[in-house]
């Protein structure tokens, strides 16, 4: 394969939650060397787009992929009507994948309604879209242990093709019941992104990209201050992407296939 160089884009919004991370400011202090906020690991986000009683309500994989989706726009000064987005998951919403096998299994006909409606794989991201109010397209992508990277090439690809910011999202949740015996996954994952083709004054690195041959066995996750409370979760492939943005700088290489990668070549912007 031929390596082919691609435009560039730039990072204008960027959020984070992770079991004991419950912000951006906390994963970047951490990052740098300073020591994890005390709060409760088993805490997760109650985000203020969602009305309360469907706060409650929400499974875990849509409460963290809208608060990060709007922690992101609102870092980024964009209104979320206005971004089409890019939703990435490894496995969806395992707790509920789980439920679903357990109770077909044993009282199919007492099945919840709610449950089956938000075990759908793009659910997150329709409740985003109505909580939003946001009519643009959207992508939801799952691709096992290559979601991150497959979910931010196809963000990235977006951001060149049509010269417009899209939000990007990535998150994961801690796989329950049978599933914890065949799926890795721990803690509460989730990350946003808004990416420009233009520098603005919120621009806070710039990206450039190329997908190029490689064995991706050869890849680990970072060894950083974050790994050590989110690098258990099915999205951890994208820890070495979220610590060169709090760096400013770096060269980050993510798997998209077994053979196929993607590089990623951050620098801050002046």
């Amino acid at each position: 394969m031929t390596a082919v160089e691609s435009p560039r884009a730039f990072i204008d919004g960027i959020a984070w939650w992770s079991s004991g991370l419950p912000d951006w400011a906390a994963a970047a202090a951490v990052i740098a060397g300073g020591a994890a906020p005390a709060i409760d690991p088993r805490t997760r986000p109650a985000p203020s787009l969602l009305p309360p009683a469907e706060r409650r309500r929400a499974p875990d994989a849509v409460a963290v992929a809208i608060e990060v989706a709007s922690r992101a726009c609102a870092a980024a000064g964009v209104p979320p009507a206005a971004l089409p987005g890019v939703f990435a998951t490894a496995h969806g919403e395992l707790a509920i994948t789980d439920y679903l096998c357990d109770i077909l299994l044993r009282e199919p006909l007492h099945t919840s309604p709610t449950k089956f409606h938000n075990s759908v794989h793009n659910a997150p991201a329709g409740y985003w879209c109505i909580a939003s109010g946001c009519h643009a397209p959207y992508t939801t992508v799952s691709a096992a242990g290559f979601s991150c990277a497959t979910g931010l090439l196809e963000a990235l690809t977006q951001v060149a093709a049509d010269s417009a910011p899209v939000l990007y999202v990535a998150y994961d949740t801690e796989a329950r019941g049978a599933l914890a015996t065949s799926v890795t996954s721990r803690g509460l994952l989730g990350a946003g992104l808004v990416l420009s083709p233009v520098q603005s004054a919120r621009s806070i690195a710039e990206i450039g990209w190329r997908v190029r041959a490689g064995d991706a066995s050869q890849l680990t996750v970072a060894d950083s201050g974050i790994s050590a409370l989110a690098g258990e979760n099915a999205m951890a492939p994208c820890l070495p992407l979220f610590e060169a943005v709090a760096r400013r700088a770096g060269t980050v290489v993510m798997a998209l296939t077994p053979s196929c990668l993607l590089e990623l070549r951050l620098a801050a912007t002046a």
